[in-house]
């Protein structure tokens, strides 16, 4: 039997995993929460049980765990993932903390597949999640020498703390979590600024590309915008193919490709919207049409909910493969 751990069950990813491994019916003997001090105590209704959220301590590393989903952040997920890791677990992580380190595996099961070098598996961005799906299907059948994106992403990629300053912008109340109101406004501006000009949401996004898709000289480059849209990120994805193509059979490429819908009927005014993805299990793409400007290039604009694919969602089917597959 399977005995399952959900750290930063309170927040807005680790509620959402919670309701994910009850509605999917994941195989699982036994499900604990843990969340910081000051959630510890907190009911979760799980089923026909009610869970009781418990403090993260190192004690609760020594646990006899097969894994652990980890959301609560990059520094929390630092110390403790080792700890659970060492105990023999399999922790799949949420955080930026572990993407980048050649030793880690990084999964969008679509995609590529765990090798488990370490007990530690990273969940990737979620602008990235939901551009890579597509981009695999393209590579298998064009090639990839170059993508640009453009993303329009969600105030719930921020958490509850982005989710309510939207909410305070509608009431004419002051952010506290961004820098400037993001009501009736878009800020080109997610996470901190390098010294080269990009951000590191945009700089996440070019490295993790290039690791899952397993291209690392591939060109790309990214600007992530941050929009008044309370759920699901779009983007606008520009890609150049070593092969030439029509419209068509790009439209082709991605038909009956599992977790991606095609929705491109321009005449009749269908293609992907936000409100299209929420709530939804799949990658959403459209408007393909050719760039007219560059050689064998075409845009592509995708959708997805950022908390589902972009988060939640991905992490459970990452847990779910592994007991199937039973690679730990």
């Amino acid at each position: 039997m399977t005995k399952v751990a959900v750290v930063g069950a309170t927040g807005l990813v680790g509620s959402t995993i919670i309701k994910l491994l009850e509605s999917r019916n994941i195989e699982i003997s036994e499900l604990v929460p843990f969340a910081s001090k000051r959630s510890a105590g907190i009911k979760i209704p799980f089923g026909e049980d009610e869970l009781t959220v418990r403090e993260l301590t190192e004690a609760a590393t020594l646990e006899d765990f097969d894994y652990v989903l980890m959301s609560a952040g990059g520094q929390i997920s630092l110390h403790y993932s080792p700890l659970f890791e060492e105990n023999g677990a399999v922790v799949i992580d949420n955080s930026s903390a572990w993407r980048m380190n050649p030793e880690i595996d990084l999964i969008v099961p679509e995609v590529n597949q765990p090798s488990l070098n370490r007990k530690i598996i990273a969940n990737p961005n979620c602008s990235t999640i939901q551009s890579v799906s597509p981009l695999k299907v393209l590579h298998d059948a064009f090639g990839l020498t170059r993508v640009a994106y453009t993303t329009y992403q969600s105030v719930s990629g921020s958490g509850w703390a982005g989710i309510e300053d939207l909410n305070r912008g509608e009431r004419g109340e002051e952010p506290l979590n961004y820098p400037y109101p993001i009501y009736d406004n878009v800020l080109p501006h997610i996470d901190d600024f390098l010294e080269n000009g990009y951000t590191k949401e945009e700089k996440k996004m070019i490295d993790e590309t290039r690791k899952i898709l397993d291209l690392p000289e591939l060109s790309v480059t990214a600007t992530c915008v941050r929009v008044p849209v309370k759920s699901s990120h779009s983007i606008a994805i520009n890609v150049t193919f070593e092969k030439e193509a029509t419209v068509e059979e790009v439209k082709e490429a991605f038909k009956n490709k599992p977790g991606i819908i095609l929705k491109d009927n321009p005449d009749n005014l269908q293609y992907p919207m936000p409100i299209d993805a929420a709530g939804k299990d799949d990658i959403i793409v459209g408007r393909i049409r050719k760039d007219n400007s560059l050689k064998n290039t075409f845009h592509i604009w995708s959708v997805s909910d950022n908390i589902l694919k972009g988060a939640a969602l991905n992490a459970v089917q990452i847990l779910d493969q592994l007991i199937k597959k039973e690679l730990k």
